[in-house]
């Protein structure tokens, strides 16, 4: 049972802004807004939203948040609440504005961090909805090391279209159609009008899904918070108790970074394989553990995808959206599972105080339900994502094989510089069955900001071609991508990697089996080209995405913006 005693505050941030007289100017502020002494005195909890009126991922977050301030209230505590930008990938999809996502994720790190620095906040209770908002949140949890929950929104609901489930993939997916003459102008239209029937994030163990599982995985988050839809209530539950466990987390002093260690950055990357989840999380979990001075990159995470089943049937690549996993038990099912097969590290403690074992102690698996399986009869015997290594992606590069049934590829390159000319080759169907299109400069500095392409892989499966034409790119696929689809290839092209040495007609050979993505070029011919090869001016040379291209790194350790954690000399919390 939780404690509502009143807390000390001799060695929380918060004593520099709110105790003794030299804060009576700090405090001043305080009484202008309304607080009492006694909430002054109380610990002061920032509670971080992404709240915003760009599109329905985040759209609930205001309700969730004023649930987990009661909490925080409730609990002898003072809640603080604030919001931070997002850029929404389903709005930025498919133009220059995708250049602004990735960079978005560094931008919500660091804008929380700023306002928990500067105000002096003792914990962080942090809401989000769409894709990059929930891995920069929970990298300002492990920067700052206060004391912290997260809290994924919710998922939207399904659409209904001609009697089947639909959601965004399904429409971007009708673009292709429509362009391809397979689907009428009216069918266009009732589809976009259904497809997205409620607030929350795309329903597709996309991006937002597969970060809001690894919350839960990760022990960040109360085990079934992931799981409900954003438009029910008993979200609110959840964003309630959120709040109440982040004072528990302050009396006990248990931080992020005693829970996020290297079995639990294991533990999250198994449920990304296991679900069949996003590309992103290959960026998203080194990125997290490079804040905690944790190195675990892309290749450590291919390793975990390598050697864990595929058992939740969940879409782009299987059947199911995230409201049926909730109908079924959420995380917490698909956590047993795994866990049970012995693929989890069962005593990584959570922010319930407890361990993951401890948390799955009394979940029962369901056996009247073929949304996850056990792992004694997996979907494939190994994970929905698979990493690739070769002369044409010495750093790597990474591929989601779930629901894929074709595992490799051998064709001749068309290359691209920009993802504008592949998508106007796929529009008019400028393309030949076989070929491996190649979207280069599109990396994190070559972007810059290292674009998702759904709108182009989305546009060849609505035509049919999902399965006899290749893509490879140095950019990023939404996780709602499928098909024969390998992105994060790295060295990027801006740096002169393999990738921005091709020619038209040069043979690639693409094994998602094996993980290998090869050239049929020489050492020397590959040395001989880049003799030629001279860097490129992008058009963003003033402002945030110049800024970003300055210090981004490469995207097999994340594509982060700073040295991380290792570097550290002081964290926040103990100031």
């Amino acid at each position: 049972m939780s404690d509502k005693a009143v807390i000390d505050k001799s060695k929380l941030p918060s004593r520099h802004v709110s105790v003794g007289p030299k804060s009576a100017p700090h405090r001043s502020y305080y009484y202008a807004m309304g607080m009492t002494e006694e909430e002054i005195n109380q610990p002061l909890v920032g509670v971080a939203t992404t709240w915003n009126e760009a599109a329905p991922c985040n759209i609930a977050l205001a309700r969730q948040a004023q649930a987990a301030k009661r909490g925080v209230r409730d609990y002898a505590g003072t809640p603080r609440e604030f919001t931070t930008i997002t850029v929404t990938d389903g709005i930025a999809m498919g133009h220059a504005g995708m250049k602004a996502s990735l960079v978005s994720r560094e931008v919500i790190a660091d804008s929380i961090e700023l306002t928990m620095r500067g105000h002096c906040y003792d914990a962080l209770v942090g809401l989000a909805g769409c894709d990059k908002s929930l891995p920069g949140v929970m990298m300002s949890m492990a920067r700052l090391n206060v004391p912290s929950v997260f809290m994924y929104g919710g998922s939207i609901l399904p659409g209904s279209f001609k009697g089947k489930d639909v959601t965004v993939q399904d429409v971007f997916e009708a673009v292709g159609a429509h362009a391809a003459g397979n689907m009428s102008d009216e069918d266009l239209h009732e589809l976009e009008c259904v497809a997205c029937p409620s607030a929350g994030s795309c329903g597709g163990q996309f991006t937002a899904n597969t970060m809001a599982c690894v919350s839960e995985a990760i022990g960040l988050a109360l085990p079934g918070s992931a799981g409900a839809p954003a438009p029910y209530e008993s979200r609110d539950e959840y964003a309630y108790h959120s709040g109440r466990v982040v004072m528990d987390l302050i009396r006990n002093n248990l931080r992020p970074r005693d829970i996020l260690t290297r079995k639990a950055f294991e533990n999250a990357a198994t449920v990304v394989a296991a679900s069949g989840g996003s590309t992103n999380a290959g960026l998203h979990l080194p990125a997290l553990a490079a804040e905690c001075g944790i190195e675990f990159d892309l290749h450590d995470v291919a390793e975990i995808f390598k050697r864990t089943p595929y058992i939740a049937d969940l879409k782009p690549g299987g059947k199911y959206v995230a409201k049926d996993l909730f109908a079924v038990g959420g995380v917490p099912i698909l956590m047993k599972a795994l866990m049970d097969g012995g693929f989890l590290h069962g005593d990584c403690i959570t922010v319930t105080g407890k361990t993951i074992a401890e948390n799955l102690e009394d979940v029962v698996f369901p056996e009247d339900q073929d949304v996850v399986y056990k792992t004694s009869a997996p979907l494939s015997p190994t994970g929905g994502v698979v990493g690739l290594r070769g002369n044409l992606a010495p750093e790597g590069a990474i591929v989601k094989v779930a629901g894929m049934k074709k595992l490799h590829f051998t064709g001749p390159a068309r290359c691209f510089d920009c993802e504008e000319d592949a998508f106007k080759a796929v529009e008019t169907r400028d393309y030949k069955e076989g070929e491996v299109l190649v979207i280069r400069y599109e990396g994190p500095k070559g972007g810059p900001g290292m674009r998702e392409m759904l709108a182009t892989t989305a546009a060849l499966y609505g035509q049919g071609a999902g399965d006899t034409v290749a893509l490879i790119t140095d950019g990023r696929f939404s996780g709602a991508t499928r098909g024969f689809c390998i992105g994060h290839v790295g060295p990027e092209a801006a740096v002169g990697g393999p990738i921005g040495l091709l020619k038209d007609g040069d043979m690639i050979t693409i094994d998602a089996e094996n993980g290998d993505i090869s050239v049929d070029l020489s050492e020397e011919e590959l040395a001989e080209r880049r003799k030629n090869w001279k860097p490129r001016e992008t058009d963003y040379q003033s402002g945030s995405i110049w800024k970003y291209a300055q210090t981004v790194g490469s995207a097999e350790k994340g594509a982060i913006t700073h040295p991380g954690g290792k570097a550290e000399t002081h964290i926040y919390a103990d100031i």
